[in-house]
């Protein structure tokens, strides 16, 4: 039997450039090596946007446009929406009982998430609780390989220790999932910035390919360079950074890179040179989407689908846990 892989993304809209890189490709690769489950994860969407809900059915559809444009095959993976797994809130329920609150204080993205969010009242239950639920969703399908960027290694290793104690008040149950660390290329946005709708400065997937190019096209590079005849310098351009991901010709690489630290090419040029690769990755992503936009009914079909083989594995978990605890079924 293949190891089982468990992966989630919060429902926030379309996806960018920034989730092509950092997660989807990566995604499409593990479906022919691993049992995946992928799922959009519709609860923890709540616990920041509680007070405007009003979105979230909305984001969840496009962005299982985007995953199925990118190259996610229902016939190969898990793909469902987490409430349409209710496995997923008995689980967390179970879980909170015996994690202690200080793990979760501690936990490095919780103080960072209150600042850079300010505008929200994150002071709930819920959010200090999150890593709670997310520890739940891979341990649900007892994932023993979890795809993860080293920034939310910290994460996983909550996930395990929950995992541990768990097992140690109740029996052998949960395995320990292992990191499968996954590159997180950088790919900033088009003011320099990590790439984020909440910034405004993304580059969708799903972008109006002249549209894309005008944001390309105005995008912030070596700010010394002021002038056509200075040298560049691509360690500073954001444009380069994205290029180092998306551009795979080597050798049109290092001319390009070449050519701006002599001044022997402009920014433009660079663009340009980008922006046709981004034009050939992106143009069949775009069609499939349209596909799939235009044929709706298909979608719910995969979500259902999906979320029945969650089930059948979701359910065992939890009999188990049941029966571990000692509870009534």
């Amino acid at each position: 039997m293949k190891e089982r892989v468990f992966s989630g993304m919060r429902p926030t809209g379309k996806l960018h450039l920034g989730h092509l890189a950092g997660a989807l490709t990566n995604w499409v690769k593990l479906q022919d090596e691993y049992e995946c489950f992928y799922s959009i994860v519709d609860w923890h969407a709540l616990m920041s946007e509680y007070a405007d809900s009003g979105q979230i059915r909305s984001n969840c559809r496009e962005v299982i446009l985007d995953w199925l444009a990118s190259g996610l095959d229902p016939e190969k993976c898990s793909i469902f929406v987490q409430s349409m797994v209710p496995q997923h809130t008995e689980i967390h329920l179970a879980l909170s009982m015996i994690t202690p609150l200080g793990w979760l204080e501690r936990c490095p993205t919780y103080k960072d998430q209150i600042r850079n969010m300010q505008n929200k009242d994150l002071g709930t239950y819920a959010f200090l609780g999150y890593p709670v639920l997310m520890a739940g969703d891979i341990l649900l399908y007892k994932a023993s390989r979890v795809p993860v960027g080293e920034d939310q290694s910290a994460h996983l290793e909550l996930t395990r220790e929950i995992a541990r104690r768990f097992n140690y008040f109740y029996g052998p149950i949960f395995p320990e999932p292992e990191t499968l660390l996954t590159p997180t290329p950088k790919v900033p946005g088009t003011d320099g910035r990590k790439m984020s709708k909440s910034y405004g400065n993304s580059l969708n997937i799903s972008e109006d390919l002249k549209e894309l190019w005008e944001k390309l096209r105005t995008m912030k590079t070596d700010p010394q360079r002021e002038r056509r005849k200075d040298p560049g310098n691509p360690d500073v351009c954001p444009v380069w950074d994205i290029q180092k991901v998306f551009n795979p010709d080597l050798e049109e690489r290092e001319r390009l890179e070449n050519g701006c630290r002599t001044a022997e090419i402009g920014c433009i040029e660079c663009k340009k040179a980008l922006f046709a690769h981004l034009e050939k990755l992106l143009i069949p992503i775009q069609q499939r989407r349209r596909y799939f936009e235009q044929h709706g009914d298909e979608l719910g079909d995969i979500l259902r689908e999906g979320a029945r083989r969650a089930k059948v594995v979701a359910e065992g978990t939890i009999d188990e846990i049941v029966q571990a605890i000692g509870l009534f079924r």
